[in-house]
């Protein structure tokens, strides 16, 4: 069951994106018409649908289908046994190399997949990537990929709105392009934080989750910290869009704090022991 806090961030998010989205539509109707309504909800329909097509291309394009024999047999055998203790249908699994010991999980309920990285699985004893795997199917349980996948679609169009109501809805706007551009990049900035609302708190939501469903914390704990060391001083190959999806994520500057995909490990590693 998805956590109670999980579905009220879920909601309340949802929510907010929803008015985002017909102020989206609005701005369409004000520039086109009332009667081009069906082209305008044909874009809303489809452009969310397209970038979360587009966004599950990309995040797997560099990985690979994880062969069901050999030495990735009891991977499908743990994931398969994990998925239906959860009650969903055991995603596809594949395989990447990502420089670093790492893994993410992308997609819906019923057509999700993992990927994981050949790094982690050299560096990871079985129960440890058991919690990973648990980890990232949590996320597939809970719909909080999708939730983050169409934020980021609700982003972009809330940026494109914001630029044409500032460069094209009337005949005096100081700064032109160059404002429009900066108030764009703002709002889905501002965006970009309501969706952060629910990326750091889903990590701990899925760490719970892989918690009870193994049956102890300390397996992805000992992962986490793993993780942590063995991605020192090697150079990540994923990219920003992968990045975010996955079971570790560093940020070291001020601004990428700010804007922190993930809660620190050392929190997570905590919690999970406590």
């Amino acid at each position: 069951m998805t956590d109670f806090g999980l579905k009220v961030r879920m909601f309340v998010v949802g929510s907010m994106l929803a008015a985002l989205y017909l102020f989206v539509g609005a701005v369409g109707l004000a520039f086109l018409g009332t009667g081009a309504w069906p082209i305008v909800l044909l874009l809303l329909v489809t452009f969310p649908f397209l970038q979360y097509k587009l966004g599950t291309w990309m995040a797997t394009r560099k990985a690979e289908e994880m062969p069901e024999e050999g030495q990735y047999a009891d991977i499908h055998r743990m994931t398969e046994s994990l998925s239906r203790d959860m009650g969903i249908k055991k995603p596809k699994l594949m395989v990447q190399g990502m420089g670093v010991p790492n893994a993410f999980a992308t997609g819906r309920k019923g057509n999700g997949v993992v990927v994981v990285s050949e790094e982690l699985i050299r560096l990871l004893d079985r129960d440890e990537l058991e919690g990973v795997v648990a980890h990232e199917l949590a996320h597939i349980k809970n719909r909080d990929v999708l939730m983050m996948t169409i934020g980021s679609s609700i982003g972009m169009m809330v940026g494109y709105a914001v630029y044409f109501v500032y460069v094209f809805g009337g005949e005096d706007n100081p700064g032109g392009f160059i404002v429009g551009w900066i108030l764009s990049i703002f709002a889905q900035m501002l965006v970009t934080i309501l969706v952060m609302a629910i990326s750091r708190y889903r990590e701990y939501v899925a760490d719970d989750d892989a918690r009870q469903y193994i049956g102890s914390g300390d397996p992805l704990a000992r992962a986490l910290e793993k993780i942590s060391k063995g991605a020192e001083n090697r150079e990540s190959t994923i990219d920003e869009g992968q990045a975010a999806l996955c079971i570790f994520n560093s940020e070291r500057g001020l601004l990428e704090t700010v804007f922190a995909t993930h809660p620190p490990t050392e929190k997570r590693i905590e919690k999970l022991r406590s």
